[in-house]
C-alpha cells in the first residue's frame, strides 16, 4: 500500500470526494482516506503522478510519504507512522487563536460592550455626537484581520465550491462571509443616511451589522478545531508510545570489540550484547546468559519471563537481570515491535464497513445543508419577515451543520481500539477485522497449540505393584535413561520429567530403536525395553497383569498415550504422555460461553483424544479428524449458523483462519498461521479471544454511539437554526451559538471515543463453569445434512505389516476406502496402523481380505 499525506480536507464530505477522486484512476484498486490522520492508502499500480493530480483536481493537496524513505527500507514503516502521527495543527491553531481572541475582545468591546452594556469609547467617536460610520469602519477593520487570520476556512471552502464539492469549510466560509457582506452593505447604507441627517435609518443599520457574527463564527470553529486537533492527537496516544519504544542505537560486537551503531546499521545475523537495565535493540536469539525479560512493552504483561540460551527476545523489551549475548534474527522492519506499529497504523488507515453509513450521508450532507439554508431564506422572505431575520436563519443552518462529526465518529473509536488492544498484545490488523469481531456468534478452536500446549508432558505414573523392587524416582530414572537416546516427542517428555524432578541419568548400551513400537537398551547390565502394549506384551515374559491393562484403557479413554516399562522381561509401570491443556483454558472457554458464543473444538487429531480433551476444557462440540482443507469445509458449514471465529496457530489452519469471518492466530504460531490472520494474539493467550471480542463489541457500542449523536445533533439543531419553533415555541438560534454548537459536536464524539481507554482489559466478571461430562463429537459431511453435523461414534484401528513408506500408506488407504461402509482411513507406516471412520457396521474379514489384496497382512 502507498501512502499520501492529504492536506486541506476539513469533514467527511472532504474524505468522501478524495476517495472517489482517486478511485477514478486508472490502476487503482482501492483507496482509503483517513480524516484522523489526514492520510491516504492506495493500493494498485497507477502513476503517483496521476494520483496526486487527482487529489488536487479534487481541490486538495497531496505529497507521498514514502519518497525520503526508499533509500532506507529498513526504517520507512516507521518513519511514515510517524509524520502520520507528527501533530502540525495544533500549534498553527493555538496562534490562530491567540490573534482572533485578542482582536475579537476588542470587537465586541467596540460593538455590543458600547451598545448593551454603555462601555466608553475614545473621544474621536463621540466627539460632536457618536460617529456611527467610524464605529462601523472600526468593526469592519476587526472582522475583516480576524477573517483574515483565519483565511483557511475561506480558501478551503470557495475552493472546494468551485470545485463542485461544498465541505465543512465552505459552510463556516459562507456563513461568515455572509455576515461580512451584508454588514458592508448596511455600512454603506448608514453612510447615505448619515449625508441625509436620517437619524432613523442611521441606528436601524447599526443593529444591521453583524460584524461581530462574521468574526465570533470563524473564532469559535477554531476553537473547536483546536479541541479537536488536540483530542485526536490523544487517540493515537498508544500508537506514539510504541514509536517512542523504538530503540535508537545497538551495542554489537564487531571485530571482537563492542561497538555503539544506530538501529538502521543492525543486519541481521549481527551479534549485539545488552546489559542489565537495556532495552533489546532488535529481536534476537540469547547465545550466551540468563536474564529476566519485562515484555510488558509488547504484551501488556508485568511479570518479567525468565530467558535462557537458545530462547528468543524482542527489540523494546527490557532485560531487567543479567547480561546477554544475542543474534539479531530480525532487525528494520521484521522486528515485532515494527510488525506491531505497522498493523496499528494500517488498521486506523484502513476503513470499517460501518463508516460506509457516514461515507454515503457525508457526501450529500453540505450540499443539502446549502440547500435548507437557501430553502429557509426563501420562505422567512415570502411570508414577510426582515430581510435580516431571514438571513440571521440562514446564516445559523449553515455554521450549525457538521459534517466533521460524522466523519470522525468511525476512525476516532477505531484508532483508541486498536490502540488500547495493541497495549494489551492484541492486534486487528485492519479496521474490518475490529469491527467484525464484535459480531461473532460462533468461535472454533483449534486443539494442538492453542487449547493445548503443544508439547507431550508426562501426565502419570503408574508401578507394577508386582515389581516390589522400585519406586516412582528409581522407576523414572530407568526410564528416561532408555528414553534419553531417542528423539521421539513422548521420550523428551519423560526426559523433561526425569529433569524436573532432579534425576540424574544414567548411560544405556546396545540401544535399539523400532519405529512404532518401542526401545530396548542394556542398562547396568539389564536388560530394559519401553514402547507400547503390543510391543512390550511380546517383550514380557509373563502376561501383562489385567489391571495393568485395564489401567492403560483408562489413560487412553482420558486422551493420553500409555508407555510400558520393563526390566529383564518384567514389567515396572506404565508412564502416560499426553498434549495437555494451557493454564487459562478452561478460563477462556467459560469467558467465551459468558458471551453468549457457541464453542467448538476443531481438531485433526483422533476422535477419543479430542474428546477426553474437550470434556477437560468443557467444550460440548467436537469435530475430530479434520485434514487442513477439511477444516475449510467445516468453516463453511459453521458460517451458515452465524459469525465464525476461527483460532489456530498452525500451518494447517491457514485456510480456515483465511475462509473464516474473523481469523485469529496465537502470537506463538507459525508466520503462515500469523499472515492468514486477521487479529493476532501477541501474549498466547486463550483468553485473549474472549477480551479481542469483547473490546470490539465495546468498540462498536462506541462507534454506534457517536453516529447517534453526529446524526441527532443535526436533527435537533438544524431545524431551530431554520426557525421552524420560532412561531411554537418563540425559539431562534443566534449564529454565534450555532457556531459554538458546531464546534463542540465534534469535540463530543471524540471525547466519548477516548473513553474507550478507560475498558477494563482484565475481564473481572467470574463466569459460572458449566461442566458437561459428555462432550459429543462431529463430522461436517458436505457441508449441509439434516443439522450441518451428523454424530460418528464408530472408529476402528486397525495393526497393519507391511507398510514402509507414503507409498504403501496411500495403496492402503484406497484398499480400505473401497469397502462400503468405510468412510475414510488415516494410514501411518510409522505407527503401523490404520484408523477408519465407519458409516455403518463392516467385518473384521472385510478388512483382512481389502488388506491382504493390497498386499499387506492384518495383525490386529
Amino acid at each position: 500500500m502507498d501512502k499520501y499525506e492529504i492536506s486541506g480536507m476539513s469533514c467527511a464530505a472532504c474524505v468522501a470526494r478524495v476517495e472517489k477522486a482517486v478511485s477514478k484512476v486508472e490502476g487503482v484498486s482501492s483507496c482509503t482516506v483517513s480524516l484522523l490522520t489526514n492520510s491516504m492508502g492506495v493500493e494498485g499500480n497507477a502513476n503517483e503522478n496521476q494520483i496526486i493530480q487527482a487529489v488536487k483536481n479534487a481541490g486538495y493537496d497531496a505529497k507521498p510519504l514514502n519518497d525520503s524513505e526508499k533509500k532506507s527500507t529498513s526504517s520507512s514503516s516507521l518513519n511514515q507512522t510517524e509524520k502520520l502521527l507528527e501533530n502540525k495543527e495544533t500549534p498553527i491553531l493555538v496562534k490562530r487563536l491567540i490573534y482572533s481572541s485578542v482582536l475579537l475582545l476588542a470587537l465586541m468591546y467596540v460593538s455590543m460592550g458600547r451598545a448593551m452594556l454603555n462601555f466608553p469609547l475614545p473621544s474621536w467617536f463621540t466627539k460632536g455626537g457618536t460617529n456611527y460610520v467610524a464605529i462601523g469602519l472600526l468593526q469592519m477593520i476587526l472582522s475583516a484581520v480576524i477573517m483574515l487570520i483565519n483565511k483557511k476556512f475561506f480558501v478551503s471552502g470557495f475552493k472546494s465550491l468551485v470545485h463542485a464539492s461544498p465541505n465543512m469549510d465552505s459552510l463556516v466560509a459562507m456563513g461568515s462571509g455572509v455576515s461580512f457582506v451584508y454588514s458592508t452593505i448596511m455600512l454603506f447604507g448608514m453612510s447615505a443616511a448619515v449625508m441625509n441627517g436620517d437619524n432613523e435609518k442611521i441606528l436601524h443599520y447599526m443593529k444591521n451589522l453583524y460584524f461581530e457574527s462574521a468574526a465570533m463564527i470563524v473564532t469559535l470553529i477554531t476553537i473547536g478545531k483546536l479541541l479537536e486537533s488536540v483530542s485526536k492527537g490523544r487517540t493515537t496516544s498508544a500508537l506514539k508510545s510504541l514509536m517512542k519504544l523504538a530503540p535508537k542505537t545497538a551495542t554489537v560486537i564487531r571485530d571482537g570489540n563492542e561497538v555503539e551503531i544506530q538501529i538502521e546499521d543492525v543486519r541481521k545475523d549481527d551479534i549485539f550484547v545488552v546489559r542489565p537495565g537495556e532495552n533489546i535493540p532488535v529481536d534476537g536469539i540469547i547465545i550466551e546468559g540468563n536474564t529476566a525479560i519485562n515484555e510488558s512493552a509488547l504484551t501488556g504483561e508485568s511479570i518479567p519471563v525468565d530467558k535462557k540460551e537458545g530462547d528468543e527476545v524482542s527489540a523494546a523489551t527490557t532485560n531487567q537481570t543479567g547480561f546477554i549475548k544475542c543474534r539479531a534474527s530480525r532487525v528494520g522492519e521484521d522486528t515485532t515491535l515494527s510488525q506491531i506499529i505497522r498493523m496499528v497504523s494500517d488498521a486506523a488507515a484502513t476503513k470499517a464497513p460501518i463508516a460506509k453509513i457516514a461515507d454515503k450521508v457525508s457526501g450529500v450532507f453540505v450540499p443539502v445543508v446549502i440547500l435548507i439554508a437557501t430553502i429557509t431564506f426563501i420562505i422567512w422572505l415570502s411570508i414577510g419577515a426582515e430581510f435580516s431575520f431571514a438571513l440571521r436563519h440562514a446564516i445559523a443552518v449553515l455554521v450549525v451543520s457538521c459534517p466533521c462529526a460524522l466523519g470522525l465518529a468511525t476512525p476516532v473509536a477505531i484508532m483508541v481500539g486498536s490502540g488500547v488492544a495493541a497495549k494489551n498484545g492484541i492486534l486487528f490488523k485492519t479496521s474490518s477485522s475490529l469491527e467484525q469481531a464484535g459480531r461473532t456468534k460462533i468461535v472454533a478452536l483449534d486443539k494442538t497449540g492453542t487449547l493445548t500446549k503443544g508439547e507431550p508432558v508426562v501426565t502419570d505414573i503408574v508401578l507394577n505393584e508386582n515389581s516390589k523392587d522400585s519406586n516412582i524416582k528409581t522407576f523414572l530414572k530407568k526410564a528416561a535413561s532408555l528414553e534419553s537416546k531417542s528423539e521421539h516427542p513422548l521420550a523428551k517428555a519423560i526426559i523433561q520429567k526425569a529433569k524436573d524432578e532432579k534425576i540424574e541419568l544414567k548411560e544405556v548400551k546396545d540401544f535399539i530403536a523400532l519405529p512404532g513400537y518401542g526401545l530396548s537398551a542394556t542398562l547396568e547390565g539389564k536388560k530394559i525395553a519401553g514402547g507400547n502394549f503390543e510391543y512390550i506384551s511380546k517383550v514380557c515374559s509373563n502376561s501383562i497383569e489385567n489391571e495393568m491393562q485395564k489401567k492403560a484403557e483408562e489413560l487412553s479413554l482420558q486422551g493420553k498415550t500409555p508407555l510400558f516399562f520393563v526390566e529383564n522381561e518384567k514389567l515396572l509401570g506404565i508412564i502416560a504422555v499426553a498434549d495437555v491443556l494451557k493454564e487459562d483454558s478452561v478460563q477462556a472457554v467459560q469467558e467465551l460461553k459468558g458471551l453468549g458464543l457457541n464453542v467448538v473444538l476443531l481438531t485433526g487429531d483422533n476422535q477419543r483424544t479430542a474428546l477426553a480433551i474437550a470434556k477437560n476444557a468443557q467444550i460440548e462440540e467436537v469435530i475430530a479428524g479434520v485434514l487442513p482443507d477439511g477444516k475449510e469445509k467445516v468453516i463453511k458449514a459453521l458460517k451458515a449458523k452465524g459469525s465464525v471465529c476461527m483460532v489456530g496457530d498452525g500451518i494447517n489452519d491457514a485456510p480456515a483462519l483465511t475462509l473464516a469471518d474473523t481469523g485469529m492466530a496465537i502470537g506463538a504460531g507459525t508466520d503462515v498461521a500469523l499472515d492468514a490472520a486477521d487479529v493476532v494474539l501477541v501474549k498466547s493467550q486463550l483468553t485473549d479471544v474472549a477480551t479481542s471480542i469483547r473490546l470490539s463489541r465495546k468498540t462498536l457500542t462506541n462507534i454506534h454511539q457517536n453516529l447517534f449523536w453526529a446524526f441527532f445533533y443535526n436533527i435537533i439543531l438544524i431545524p431551530i437554526a431554520a426557525g421552524a419553533y420560532h412561531h411554537l415555541f418563540n425559539l431562534d438560534m443566534n449564529p454565534m451559538f450555532g457556531a459554538a454548537a458546531m464546534s463542540l459536536s465534534s469535540f463530543c464524539v471524540v471525547m466519548n471515543a477516548l473513553r474507550l481507554n478507560f475498558f477494563k482489559i482484565k475481564n473481572t466478571k467470574h463466569y459460572k463453569v458449566i461442566k458437561n461430562p459428555n462432550p459429543k463429537s462431529f463430522i461436517i459431511e458436505n457441508n449441509k445434512d439434516k443439522n450441518n453435523t451428523k454424530e460418528s461414534t464408530m472408529e476402528k484401528t486397525l495393526k497393519i505389516e507391511g507398510m514402509m513408506c507414503q507409498n504403501c500408506e496411500r495403496h492402503v488407504k484406497e484398499a480400505l476406502e473401497k469397502i462400503d461402509g468405510v468412510e475414510s482411513a488415516t494410514t501411518s507406516h510409522e505407527k503401523k496402523s490404520a484408523v477408519v471412520k465407519l458409516s455403518k457396521e463392516v467385518s473384521d474379514s472385510q478388512f483382512e481380505k481389502a488388506i491382504t489384496d493390497a498386499g499387506y497382512k492384518l495383525v490386529k
